[in-house]
């Protein structure tokens, strides 16, 4: 039995006409009602409906109509109900983040991909990190740092030289981004149940910005990231590549 779809779309010229399109041909149901939401534009637009669509019981199905699309599947305006149909539904579990800044107020937010602290000046950030409450680093200078989910380890972790983590690995990454002392730390692989907390040292001197996904709190003192308990997300990917395929295959790029 088919599935009923709706089609949503980045607003670019080229993603939208793909909508109205896709639309003629197989119909739209309104989004709240659909079995598939069908998402067209880049990972940026999917990152973004992905969070939209958390724990609503709907599943997303990206095809690429932007830049990158690692999260997406090759657009095609052909036999899309059998492509569905026979595609892999992947389970998305989200960062939880909870930023603390200099006023004491509290903000909340979700990362697919990853939690980061980033420098809001030209003097490199000063952080002190704890892994469940026990002090792992006293001072790492840094640009900054991340904590990474399998799902978004390739893509800004992976930027900054961190490791590529299979998809249902259960583990994060929490990788430095251009670490001054200690110069040689790399980073660590923490089991995915931990929580870990960053304090910003000298934040008045050194502030720092906390980015969830696409969430920002700036001016932040603390902040603690663990995995989501009861948050996620539903992603189809076409057989042929699934997102495992996708990530493996990434650790072979050369």
């Amino acid at each position: 039995m088919d599935k009923t779809l709706s089609f949503i779309s980045a607003a670019t010229p080229d993603a939208e006409a793909a909508a109205k399109h896709l639309a003629a041909l197989y119909g739209n149901t309104k989004r709240e009602d659909a079995d598939v939401i069908v998402a067209l534009g880049g990972d940026g637009f999917m990152l973004q409906t992905l969070h939209d669509e958390m724990n609503s019981g709907r599943v997303v199905y990206g095809m690429n109509r932007g830049s990158v699309g690692f999260l997406m599947n090759d657009y095609s305006d052909t036999d899309l109900q059998t492509r569905i149909s026979a595609a892999v539904e992947n389970i998305v579990r989200p960062l939880e983040m909870r930023a603390t800044d200099e006023e004491g107020n509290t903000y909340k937010a979700l990362a697919i991909n990853e939690v980061s602290l980033f420098r809001q000046s030209y003097q490199a950030a000063k952080l002190k990190i704890l892994i469940d409450g026990k002090e792992r680093m006293e001072q790492l200078i840094c640009d900054g740092i991340m904590v990474a989910t399998p799902a978004g380890s390739t893509a800004y972790n992976l930027s900054a030289h961190g490791p590529i983590l299979p998809l249902d690995a259960p583990l994060l990454a929490l990788t430095p981004v251009s670490a001054f002392r200690p110069r040689r730390w790399r980073g660590a692989l923490l089991p995915h149940q931990v929580q870990v907390s960053i304090h910003v040292l000298e934040a008045d001197k050194r502030p720092v910005n906390a980015v969830a996904d696409h969430s920002e709190v700036k001016s932040v003192i603390s902040v603690e990231v663990a995995a989501s308990q009861d948050s996620s997300a539903r992603i189809l990917t076409d057989a042929s590549q699934s997102l495992n395929e996708r990530i493996l295959a990434e650790q072979f790029q050369y």
